[in-house]
Formats: structure tokens, C-alpha cells, sequence
């Protein structure tokens, strides 16, 4: 298991823009994956992005407004949130990402994540 950190996260208006670091040594080999969770809400998909960069996938939620990217030479993936919604507000969590299907989930220990939270 890789071990993660997220930072980025913020209060930002509605309509704004933040972007989410997560840093792990190690992840350059791993699909990964941003994931999300508001309070009374199960933790959701967000987006993924495969090891070597070359295919992303977003929730329908996102799609459009974020993207999802990585260095692999930093051991560093991003997420850039632009068009903020009070709906996006939530504790955002990396993670490596495991596909079932058509659907992603996290694949190891989840850490602290960082909150992201957008003002109406």
C-alpha cells in the first residue's frame, strides 16, 4: 500500500477554482484515483486516471469541470476543479483505483484527504 497525502483544499465561492495535490512515493506505477465524501453521503468516484496518463474517466457529476492529471516523476496526480459547485463541497480523498466493471474504487488505506468546501 502506498502511502498518500492530499493537500489543496480550500473555501472557495461558487464558480471558483482549486487544485488538489496527492503525493506518495511509489504511486507512478498505480492507476489512481480522486474520490469524494460529504457528511451523511457514502464516499464516491470522482475521477481516475491510469498509470502511464493515457485514460482518464469522471463521474458524470464532474465531468466537463475537473480534470484529472499526473507527474509521474513527482510521484504527484492532481485534480483540477474549475466551475465549483456547493455540491462539490466534501472531504476529497487519492487513493490507487481498482476497476469492477465500469465502476472505480479505492484499493488501499484511505488517509485524511483534504476538504474542499464551496460557498453559494
Amino acid at each position: 500500500q502506498v502511502q498518500l497525502a492530499e493537500s489543496g483544499g480550500g473555501l472557495v465561492q461558487a464558480g471558483g477554482s482549486l487544485r488538489l495535490s496527492c503525493a506518495g512515493s511509489g504511486l507512478r506505477v498505480y492507476n489512481m484515483g480522486w474520490f469524494r465524501q460529504a457528511p451523511g453521503k457514502e464516499r464516491e468516484f470522482v475521477a481516475t486516471i491510469t498509470w502511464n496518463g493515457a485514460t482518464t474517466y469522471y463521474a458524470d457529476s464532474v465531468k466537463g469541470r475537473f480534470t484529472i492529471s499526473r507527474d509521474n516523476a513527482r510521484n504527484t496526480v492532481y485534480l483540477q476543479m474549475n466551475s465549483l459547485k456547493p455540491e462539490d463541497t466534501a472531504l476529497y480523498y487519492c487513493n490507487t483505483a481498482r476497476r469492477e466493471g465500469t465502476r472505480w474504487f479505492g484499493n488501499g488505506a484511505w488517509g485524511q484527504g483534504t476538504q474542499v468546501t464551496v460557498s453559494s
